[in-house]
């Protein structure tokens, strides 16, 4: 069988990452998840108080763009690949409100955009293997073969990342998860370079009411779809 491309668009919080996750696993695929790289960026420029809630100085980040390395290194324990900043794994740190409240300013940037497409689509090269993110189907492989997008109202959305950050001992309310999702909605729609939009060959996946793994099940059943039907031609 031919490896495919399979890129993952779709708003915050609607389990992009954990159906890619278990997609590349069940299809023997390499996972990206370019989502994180941005928040890694977002996490060196916290670090190094480029951004907080009252500034944001984007020359001081884009002077800095050539000292961070963004690398994934796969966890057996865990059966995914977690992200590294320079070396450190961080990938709990980068799952946190705090990095969520300045991820979508971070991504406005397009030098900052321009140099992560420039991964990813490295890590694309040789096929075989599944992104999620913003604008994976429209930018980074607009020739993926198959190209989903995942939606669901907001209320839905928070809730899941309430409960999941609830779960890891995060002090968060509701109402402050619900915020920043609605928040993170309208930069990531609204921004001049490459805002969140569906490929017109997208299939659209609403699943506000499906349990996790009917998600995957349904998606894994496309998946195998368009293997096959790339595969006879």
């Amino acid at each position: 069988m031919k490896k495919i491309t399979i890129a993952i668009d779709g708003f915050s919080s609607t389990g992009k990452s954990t159906v890619a996750k278990q997609l590349a696993k069940a299809l023997g695929y390499v996972y990206v998840d370019s989502g994180a790289m941005y928040r890694a960026v977002t996490l060196f420029a916290m670090r190094q108080k480029f951004i907080n809630e009252n500034l944001f100085d984007k020359q001081a980040l884009l002077s800095k763009l050539d000292d961070i390395d963004i690398s994934f290194k796969f966890n057996k324990q865990l059966g995914y690949a977690e992200v590294f900043l320079n070396g450190e794994n961080i990938e709990r740190e980068i799952r946190t409100l705090d990095v969520s409240k300045f991820v979508s300013q971070v991504a406005t940037i397009s030098e900052v955009r321009a140099q992560l497409v420039k991964q990813q689509q490295e890590f694309g090269a040789y096929k075989g293997v599944v992104m999620d993110g913003r604008d994976i189907g429209t930018v980074v492989f607009s020739d993926a073969e198959l190209k989903l997008f995942m939606t669901a109202s907001a209320e839905k959305r928070a809730q899941r990342r309430y409960d999941e950050l609830i779960e890891r001992g995060d002090d968060v309310s509701y109402e402050d998860v619900l915020k920043n999702v609605q928040s993170r909605d309208h930069i990531d729609s609204t921004r001049q370079d490459s805002p969140l939009s569906i490929a017109k060959d997208a299939i659209k996946v609403d699943n506000s009411n499906m349990t996790l793994n009917e998600q995957f099940e349904f998606l894994l059943k496309l998946s195998e779809e368009k293997i096959r039907e790339v595969s006879a031609k």
